[in-house]
């Protein structure tokens, strides 16, 4: 998808106000159409006010897989923030809200979006989308998942998978029939068992990571790990300004053969907002902030 229209993406978004994370969280995005493709069918938001980070990974041709990735990510982001603002003044100040909830019924919101639009669109049939969102919310970092595009965590030198692809290999390795390694050259390496738009409904696999400062989370299209090993990102991400990042690492993915359009978003926890850290300056003895 064009910048032009992720900034159109964007702008109708709902300007609504949501309660702010605990930590303060600033990301940087880019996708490509990669050295084989013809168009490019990834798309990806961040919406920074209300800490949403998506990327999903079209499919069904050109049209179709265009049509679902972008319907993916938009759908997504305005149920997001919708269903958020509902329950939060459903809960009221300082209420409990169930985040496990409201990423699920977005990611399938999506799912039967695209599943309807195909039908009433004959040239549209068969299209779907991956999925890979992230919200920051409280003191933790939620995920919405479906497919085989990922999220990583960076975290203390070392780098973590979050989400786990929903692919043909990934059951296999899981069985125990053929090793990671074998996976990764795999013939059936983009056969995926889950997505968005196949079926009206969908499983969405949902998780959240509690946060620390400096955690830095990666959110990729299959473009970018089907040429890129885990290592790799860690490296390039740790060495290199974060706004630099995603186009690094895409560029890496394309010296190698680009066979497919490659979206990155890098999220980095910057630090605590202000009350957190005042409340952990209020329990510090006297004394001690005038030693750092």
């Amino acid at each position: 998808m064009s910048n032009t229209n992720r900034r159109e993406l964007k702008r109708r978004m709902p300007d609504t106000a949501l309660r702010q994370p605990d930590f303060k969280v600033t990301g940087h995005g880019q996708t490509d159409v990669g050295m084989r493709r013809e168009v490019n069918e990834d798309s990806f938001m961040i919406l920074a006010a209300q800490n949403i980070y998506i990327v999903a990974d079209g499919m069904g041709g050109h049209a179709g897989g265009q049509y679902a990735s972008t319907i993916t990510v938009d759908t997504v982001g305005r149920a997001l923030v919708r269903r958020l603002s509902a329950a939060e003044q459903k809960a009221g100040p300082g209420g409990a809200v169930n985040i496990a909830a409201v990423m699920e019924e977005a990611v399938r919101e999506a799912c039967a979006q695209v599943f309807d639009t195909a039908r009433e669109r004959p040239e549209l049939t068969g299209m779907g989308s991956t999925v890979t969102a992230m919200l920051v919310y409280g003191d933790k970092a939620w995920f919405g998942h479906v497919g085989d595009s990922r999220a990583y965590l960076i975290r203390d030198g070392k780098i973590h998978q979050v989400t786990e692809d929903h692919s043909l290999v990934q059951e296999q390795v899981a069985a125990g029939l053929i090793t990671a390694e074998q996976a990764k050259v795999s013939v059936m390496r983009n056969i995926i068992t889950r997505s968005i738009g196949f079926e009206r409904d969908v499983k969405v696999d949902v998780g959240a990571v509690p946060l620390q400062r400096g955690d830095q989370f990666v959110l990729c299209s299959d473009g970018l790990t089907g040429h890129v090993e885990d290592d790799e990102i860690l490296q390039l991400t740790e060495t290199n300004d974060r706004r630099r990042v995603p186009g690094i690492l895409i560029r890496l993915a394309n010296e190698r053969g680009g066979e497919d359009n490659s979206s990155v978003i890098l999220a980095t926890v910057i630090g605590r907002r202000g009350r957190e850290r005042n409340k952990a300056r209020k329990a510090e003895p006297a004394g001690a902030s005038k030693a750092r």
